[in-house]
């Protein structure tokens, strides 16, 4: 069964503001539409995608097949975003549907397959941060009963809820979806990623080079 993805896109000018001790604004904003970059990348070689949707009120409407852009005009937040996604991909036909976030360019496509092959005989798959507290992907029916809360302890208000409403759910570590990008140690730890993985996040790769490179000038 094809599967949609959703991509919550906040403005690139707003996005990393954790990172701002390191990062001046334009930084941040150049790595954060890198990171987007690499994951439609990522999101167009998998198999099991047949579409995805950007919430975003940053990204304009590409002109690429099998991408459709939701505004959000707002820009309230992932939850609200994802929830407008998962509207978007019900009312398009698709019963089955990854959420992920626009800051984990090393996303395998491989490892996206396997996930929606994965959630196809459940309500929903959790995958978890590298730190075991957050959420960084949910597969589940857009039409369903599950709904997204992401942000701090999102991992176990998804697992609670699973249970509340008694659902055939599991929680998945997914190694290329563990790390996401919001703190100086995420951005460390990407580094050393990006040194074991050197076939993805091209995007990615160029800006923190292109970042190192201005900020040793600027020094």
């Amino acid at each position: 069964m094809p599967a949609a993805a959703i991509l919550p896109v906040k403005r690139f000018d707003a996005a990393k503001q954790r990172l701002s001790g390191d990062l001046p604004a334009n930084m941040r904003a150049e790595l954060a539409a890198a990171m987007v970059a690499d994951v439609l990348a990522a999101l167009s070689q998998a198999e099991e995608i047949a579409l995805t949707v950007v919430v975003s009120g940053a990204v304009e409407e590409p002109d690429v097949e099998h991408v459709v852009v939701v505004t959000d005009a707002l820009d309230a937040g992932q939850s609200p975003a994802a929830l407008a996604g998962m509207e978007r991909a019900a009312a398009l036909g698709y019963e089955a549907a990854v959420l992920v976030p626009g800051d984990c360019p090393l996303l395998d496509p491989a490892e996206l397959d396997a996930l929606v092959r994965e959630a196809a005989g459940q309500d929903v798959v959790i995958v978890p941060d590298r730190h075991g507290t957050g959420t960084n992907a949910l597969a589940l029916d857009p039409r369903g009963p599950f709904r997204p809360s992401f942000g701090p302890g999102s991992l176990g208000r998804h697992t609670e809820q699973a249970h509340e409403r008694n659902l055939d759910f599991t929680v998945h570590e997914i190694p290329s979806l563990a790390l996401d990008h919001d703190t100086p140690d995420d951005l460390t730890a990407l580094r050393a990623a990006l040194a074991q993985t050197p076939e993805r996040a091209a995007e990615t790769r160029a800006a923190l080079a292109r970042i190192k490179q201005q900020l040793t000038a600027a020094s």
